[in-house]
């Protein structure tokens, strides 16, 4: 098996590469985080239990399945990705007041 290596490369691909793992994390994130509030206004407002865990699956496939494909590109990728995914959070609970309180 063949790994994705940074290091042979000159700095602007890398650094293009690494901001696209940063833009990929950022926009998981947000997707995640939105299902996560999604999840959490379904159980409390006592929708379908099948609907709630089956979000939660995916929201934990999609976030899990995607780290574990970048971190086979090395740490730096993966780390990109997760300060992504971290950014993402902070965004979207921001832009939640309700959720603050």
């Amino acid at each position: 098996m063949t790994s994705f290596s940074l290091a042979g490369l000159s700095p602007w691909p890398v650094a293009l590469s690494l901001a696209g793992h940063f833009t990929a994390g950022f926009l998981l994130g947000l997707v995640y985080f939105r299902g996560l509030w999604w999840n959490a206004r379904l159980f409390a407002s006592g929708g379908r239990v099948i609907t709630t865990i089956g979000l939660m699956l995916g929201r934990f496939i999609l976030l899990g399945g995607l780290l574990t494909l970048v971190s086979l590109q090395g740490a730096m990728p993966l780390l990109m990705t997760a300060l992504g995914v971290l950014i993402a959070r902070a965004v979207f609970m921001r832009h939640l007041p309700e959720a603050a309180s």
